[in-house]
């Protein structure tokens, strides 16, 4: 094992894991709001909630203790890892093997600092160029009439499909491969991305051919895949992009990205859970925005531990035929463990010969929306299912039925749901509550009435000293506070900025951060502050991190201070130079009048800055 693990991997590590399954994991988490969870501090004994973890900076507080960090320190101080063990403890969740500076292996197996990432993110660029040239060819290929016709005659407006970032991939093995495969290399990525396809006897040429493809996209926005789904009656009717170092069936959901971007999903508190692409674009196009799709597989715990960080419900909606009922079905089952609190899941299956697509172009979006509100709650739904299961007439049907249930309620995760499906089981197989826990292997306590454990007001809210900076703060100060925690800050820096010339505290880690973000855009702010680690620095930034979990846009605020220090600095070098040179040499009478219209005009800056 050679060499130190490399920056570069690291970063890419910070951005494929998540802190709040790994805290999740170790200390349940409910939701706090904006993307921001709590859990009594497992660093300190507290009878009220001050644990924070901000998933949008990837980041826990705790305002009781001042404990914070990344998902690298959460480890290294909640299971008392060292720095390595931690970082390989990531890399094994995230199924990577961990990157060494001097050949060690990486994500893509390239050694070298920085190579696995490099073609990670030459595999986002390839298969964003893909996605530009999709929909260009829905724009000017002379054939791109059937795919306009196929889009019109589903309903869609242009609207629709540009938001949704549809295109076009032509008949032919060669167009794709022409336009952005022209050297060898570009060709092995597009192979690498699933894109173009190799024979046995090493012809490459395009996977996708008379298609209307649907961009996939990630929770960071970045197109990862396509599905495409065929004009006519070829075969399969839609195909998607196999798996990928950048894309995996299980872990994305077509339409999470934009549902979440525009609010939808947050707004309320809902997601409607369907089976394919156009049911998510169609049910859009109608004013429904708060739908996601699966990827040709079953729904998976990573699909849902992913929705219910942002929604209290999903409501899972298929076919009613067979195939949808085992789909429902299956997605109980991944459920039972998952809900948590105030979560709850419910279920609609579609008439035979519906589909949410069909449905909504039929009867409207308001029709759609009273199937969905009417969707069976899981316990009604999981009842449902076992009595059609068991014939009750039988005199083992009871026993049976309690055998059949027994697994299930087992792995749900509330203890609530657990007690309602127990007694609902109860009146069904006509036993006492008490009978029917016994056996299903449950103990009882009464239930709590709503609203009978509360949390203090100040649960969960921030500390005194949780503003953007201390106060007191010199604008250098601030800045870097504000691109700790907004790290996309500093693309509003001009090029022509010299941060270090100032000479002022802080001014050259300042510029090194604007330095670090320019050549790297997506660091985000766990990643930016574990570049520190080990530095003078390092403390200071955690801390800058750890200030005000919910934020509001500091981009005006940030440009405002940007303003006035490339406005004061220049000023302050020149009074600095003038004060010098009138105690060694001093000064000739221009030189004295401009120090001290410099010094005046330093002094009303500051004066207006404190009224």
């Amino acid at each position: 094992m050679a060499g130190r693990i490399s920056q570069g991997f690291i970063d890419e590590l910070l951005t494929r894991v998540d802190i709040v399954d790994i805290v999740d994991a170790r200390v349940p988490l409910t939701r706090a709001g904006g993307g921001e969870f709590k859990a009594r501090c497992p660093f300190h004994d507290e009878k009220t909630p001050s644990f924070t973890v901000s998933q949008r900076k990837q980041f826990y507080h705790c305002f009781g203790c001042g404990a914070h960090g990344t998902a690298i320190g959460f480890l290294m101080q909640y299971s008392h890892m060292d720095f390595p063990e931690a970082v390989e403890n990531l890399a094994a969740l995230a199924g990577v093997e961990v990157q060494r500076e001097g050949g060690g292996r990486g994500a893509l197996g390239a050694g070298g600092d920085g190579a696995a990432v490099k073609e990670r993110q030459n595999l986002y660029d390839a298969i964003d160029e893909a996605g530009k040239f999709f929909r260009g060819m829905l724009r000017k290929h002379p054939q791109a009439g059937e795919a306009i016709d196929y889009l019109k005659g589903r309903g869609l407006s242009g609207r629709t499909v540009t938001h949704f970032g549809i295109g076009y991939a032509p008949d032919g093995y060669d167009n794709l491969r022409d336009a952005l495969g022209d050297t060898e290399e570009k060709k092995q990525r597009l192979v690498t991305a699933g894109l173009l396809k190799k024979n046995e006897w090493g012809k490459v040429y395009d996977r996708f051919r008379r298609r209307v493809m649907f961009p996939i996209v990630d929770h960071r926005g970045r197109v990862v895949a396509f599905g495409g789904r065929v004009i006519g009656d070829g075969e399969p009717k839609y195909l998607n992009s196999p798996e990928t170092a950048v894309f995996s069936k299980g872990a994305e959901l077509y339409g999470l990205y934009r549902a979440r971007s525009q609010g939808a999903l947050q707004k309320s508190r809902r997601c409607l859970v369907v089976e394919g692409y156009m049911d998510v674009v169609s049910l859009a196009e109608h004013g429904i925005h708060n739908a996601v799709a699966t990827l040709g597989t079953a729904t998976t715990d990573r699909h849902l531990a992913r929705l219910f960080r942002v929604v209290d419900e999903v409501v899972f909606c298929f076919d009613g035929d067979r195939a949808g009922r085992a789909a429902a079905w299956k997605a109980l089952q991944v459920c039972l463990p998952l809900l948590k609190d105030a979560q709850s899941a419910s279920f609609l299956l579609l008439d035979e010969g519906d589909d949410p697509d069909t449905l909504v172009r039929k009867a409207g979006a308001g029709e759609m929306q009273k199937r969905i509100a009417a969707a069976k709650p899981l316990p009604e739904f999981l009842l449902q299912h076992l009595r059609e299961s068991v014939d009750m007439n039988q005199l083992d049907g009871p026993a049976r039925l309690a055998e059949l249930a027994r697994p299930l309620v087992a792995r749900m995760g509330q203890e609530v749901l657990q007690q309602v499906v127990s007694d609902r089981l109860a009146a069904l197989a006509g036993l006492s509550p008490a009978e029917m826990a016994r056996s299903l292997g449950i103990g009882r306590r009464p239930l709590q009435r709503a609203g009978a454990e509360t949390v203090s007001p100040g649960a969960g809210t921030a500390h005194p000293d949780s503003g953007m900076a201390p106060a007191g703060a010199t604008l250098v100060e601030s800045a870097i506070s504000m691109l700790v925690q907004q790290p996309a800050l500093a693309q509003l820096v001009p090029a022509d900025a010299d941060l270090r010339a100032a000479g002022t505290p802080g001014a050259e880690l300042l510029a090194e951060l604007v330095e670090a973000l320019r050549a790297r855009p997506d660091l985000g702010t766990a990643a930016l502050v574990e570049r520190y680690r080990g530095t003078a620095n390092f403390a200071h930034l955690e801390k800058s991190a750890s200030r005000n979990h919910l934020l509001p846009d500091l981009a005006p605020e940030f440009r405002g201070i940007l303003k006035k220090m490339l406005k004061t600095w220049p000023r302050r070098r020149e009074i600095d130079r003038l004060v010098a040179k009138s105690s060694a040499d001093g000064l000739s009478p221009t030189e004295k009048e401009r120090l001290k219209n410099l010094m005046k005009a330093a002094s009303e800056d500051k004066a207006a800055a404190n009224a």
